[in-house]
């Protein structure tokens, strides 16, 4: 009794140490690709092509219409959507109670 009591309390601990270690893996799974911004921003692309950012302090933000971002490596994308509230639960998930 008391071994296995022992044995449930370390299942338990572990469990509950391991669990903030997935917080994050909503986000890549649900995403196609991300693209660092060159203003320190990131830009995700879901997989039905909508888009969504992330600005440099990882808070979702707003995306104007037709707004077009400059990428770190220069390139200039158009952006499509706004998913500011699909990529705020995703950055989120786990950490809310």
């Amino acid at each position: 009794m008391k071994a296995t009591l022992f044995t449930l309390t370390i299942a338990l601990a572990a469990a509950t140490a391991t669990a903030p270690a997935f917080a994050r893996d909503a986000l890549p799974q649900a995403t196609q690709q991300a693209l660092a911004l060159k203003d320190g921003s990131t830009l995700y692309v879901f997989k039905d092509g909508k888009m969504a950012k992330e600005d440099r302090y990882g808070r979702a933000a707003y995306l104007k219409q037709g707004e077009v971002l400059e990428l770190a490596d220069g390139r200039k994308v158009p952006a499509v959507g706004n998913e500011v509230a699909r990529l705020d639960g995703l950055l989120n998930d786990g950490h809310r109670n």
